[in-house]
């Protein structure tokens, strides 16, 4: 069992050694983030480096993306640490419904409550006994400090003036430099420690010594549920939200006991939920500004001053203020002249959704769930390959605004740095600054589309459906439908529930060029087939001018994923054959598209050997068109054998493409049956 320091002068020794910490509640938050050598590592996110901090990327279940957003709080802690003006403010992310506010709040909060549960890291307080010649305390045998003040502030505020606490812990064998940085945190003991410590004082006549006795040293409770550390104030409705349950209140309780009218302890100000974080915890103000005005003037009071002030008496906090607010309500807000001092005691921090496609698939696992589906009847639930793409495609480019510069395709591609044709990342970067600027931060990037909530009733409509249940699977074609029917039920907005709804045909467009890459695979009883035959197109492309190549056409390369040597054959008519399907004509068209595919090739191998240049989705729709014609005669052939099984070669393939998809490409019966009757239907068929 660990052993906790219990007097005063075991906790100021082990503060004097170093084995606890003084620090405030920005340090101890800093602290956490930013320890360590590999805490911090850079990023190119929309082709600007940013910082990352691996703190927050950490657990199960951990926040994805939000770069910009969790670099603005990391910035704000670190200046209010090194005692900025941020340390007078409250930071407050705005933002849509469902881009991930709260969750990012309370994984921090969780962080929190972890980081100090560490033995090294416990925050610590103290608690008066009441002698029971004492009088004016009645019955009360014991009093804890009510904001769960550090023992040191006890220390730094026994006599009257600094200078006379500065000398007393000199005596105690605090160096001067220990003593000015603990200083650096002082600030006056709450109403009712005051109060007490006073009474003690005079009851003990000044005798320090008898004055230890009647105080121990207890760690600070560390609870989700009962607020302290970490506590969470949800705006309510008019009637039942009271300043009470922020401030808390006069308690009858204890006026039985205490017959002084003047004693501070009469209030019970853990009653509020500022108390409970009061000594270096994070309070967390949901939606903010939805609360009545009085209310959030009393915020305006907490932030500006960090006091909690009843009757004229004041309790001094030292906490870290995190708030969200919904956009439209936040508007609402601002545009109340005369509430501007409380957006002038914010720091905003707008919060835009993900637009990562390929992050997007983790934040969708998220929604879908971990744990194994089933059915109605309780049956396992399976999950189509593609579901997660199919979803994650069609929310991302909900969240993308219209640019006249860049298709939609081309943002998303670039946005979660894949090649884009001839379009460069500097080109969405000059996009994303331009949008920056617009005054209505709508219309700025990522800050509309659809949220994960809506993401997930998307998901909850799939399963409740007949057909799920019936095949047991959960097919991705079938997420389009639910789709388009939580826009239609969810998005108010007209204008906006057009582009979600367009938005989603071109996300059906890319899911049929996935199935025709797919059904390929599946042909070729190969789960790479379509990868290795690009690749192939692009060692060809780099192979064809090679000094060393024979009359032979035959290329020996080393391979950068692992690292063998390797031997391809040029065959000039199925690249020929791949530069027609991408609709290039002229010998020069044809030359710098392969000069800047040989560009990607040696800036995406130098960094990641892994590169497949599956990304490159016009590319593999025409190696995917070359080689259905090459070998089955068209598509339009491969359709008609397996749709046309009256005959036994027929039904042979499709037999024998239905095994390979259950085999190597984790489809169901089901979700192969399905797919493979999509890819024979003409439906968005690009």
């Amino acid at each position: 069992m660990t052993k906790y320091p219990k007097t005063l002068d075991e906790y100021v020794e082990e503060i004097k050694l170093g084995k606890r910490r003084f620090e405030n509640a920005f340090q101890s938050v800093s602290r956490m983030v930013l320890e360590g050598d590999d805490a911090i590592e850079k990023v190119t996110v929309n082709g600007k480096v940013t910082y990352d901090f691996k703190t927050f990327r950490s657990g199960k279940k951990h926040i994805i993306g939000m770069y910009d957003e969790v670099n603005s709080l990391v910035s704000y802690v670190k200046e209010a640490a090194e005692g900025g003006s941020a340390r007078e403010m409250a930071f407050v992310l705005v933002g849509e419904p469902g881009n991930g506010k709260t969750f990012f709040v309370e994984y921090l909060c969780n962080l929190y409550r972890e980081f100090l549960s560490r033995e090294e890291n416990r925050k610590f307080t103290f608690k008066f006994k009441i002698p029971q010649d004492l009088k004016g305390y009645g019955m009360i045998k014991d009093i804890e400090s009510q904001t769960f003040e550090d023992p040191m502030l006890l220390l730094m505020n026994i006599f009257s003036t600094q200078q006379e606490n500065k000398a007393f812990l000199s005596k105690l064998g605090f160096s001067d430099k220990k003593i000015e940085e603990v200083f650096e945190n002082h600030r006056p003991l709450g109403a009712c420690s005051d109060f007490i410590l006073k009474d003690l004082l005079e009851f003990t006549n000044g005798d320090l010594k008898k004055l230890k006795e009647l105080i121990d040293v207890v760690p600070v409770p560390i609870s989700e549920t009962m607020g302290t550390v970490t506590g969470k104030y949800p705006a309510k409705d008019k009637i039942t939200s009271s300043a009470v349950d922020l401030l808390g209140e006069e308690s009858i309780q204890r006026l039985l006991h205490i017959t002084n009218p003047g004693n501070p302890y009469r209030f019970d100000v853990r009653r509020g939920a500022l108390a409970r974080v009061a000594g270096g915890g994070i309070h967390f103000s949901d939606e903010i500004f939805r609360n009545k005005k009085d209310l959030v003037q009393v915020y305006l009071g907490v932030i500006q001053n960090r006091t909690i002030e009843i009757d004229g008496f004041k309790w001094p906090i030292d906490t870290l203020i995190i708030a969200t607010s919904n956009s439209s309500v936040f508007n609402k807000f601002l545009q109340e002249d005369e509430e501007a001092p409380i957006v002038d005691r914010c720091r905003i921090c707008y919060v835009g959704h993900n637009t990562n496609y390929k992050l997007q698939q983790d934040l969708t696992r998220y929604a879908v769930g971990t744990k194994v589906k089933t059915t109605l009847a309780k049956k396992k639930l399976h999950e189509d390959p593609n579901l997660n793409y199919a979803a994650s495609v069609s929310v991302v480019l909900s969240r993308l605004p219209h640019s006249d510069k860049l298709t939609p395709i081309e943002m998303m591609k670039l946005a979660a740095g894949d090649t884009a044709g001839e379009k460069s990342i500097k080109t969405l970067a000059e996009e994303i600054g331009r949008l920056n600027y617009e005054p209505d931060v709508t219309k700025r990037f990522g800050q509309k589309g659809i949220g994960q909530r809506n993401l997930g009733r998307a998901i909850q409509k799939m399963m409740e459906t007949a057909e799920t249940n019936e095949g047991q699977c959960m097919y991705a074609e079938d997420f389009f439908k639910a789709g388009e029917q939580v826009i239609l039920d969810y998005v108010p907005d007209q204008v906006d529930r057009e582009k979600y709804l367009k938005d989603l045909k071109i996300a059906k467009g890319l899911y049929r060029e996935r199935i025709m890459t797919e059904i390929f695979n599946a042909y070729m009883d190969e789960p790479h087939a379509i990868k290795k035959d690009v690749l192939n197109y692009v060692n060809m492309i780099i192979g064809i001018d090679a000094e060393n190549l024979g009359p032979d056409k035959i290329w020996k390369y080393r391979d950068r994923q692992t690292n063998e040597l390797k031997s391809i054959k040029i065959d000039e008519k199925f690249i020929d054959s791949v530069e027609e399907r991408l609709g290039l004509k002229t010998r020069e068209q044809k030359n710098t598209f392969r000069t800047s595919v040989r560009k990607i090739y040696g800036q995406k191998l130098s960094t990641d050997p892994n590169y497949d240049f599956m990304d490159n989705l016009e590319l593999v729709r025409a190696v995917t068109d070359v080689r259905l014609k090459s070998d089955v005669a068209g598509a339009g052939s491969l359709v008609g054998a397996l749709a046309n099984r009256t005959n036994e070669e027929n039904q042979q393939l499709y037999d024998r493409m239905v095994n390979t998809m259950l085999k190597k490409l984790n489809y169901c019966k089901t979700c192969a049956e399905k797919t493979i009757e999509y890819f024979c239907t003409q439906e968005d068929d690009n």
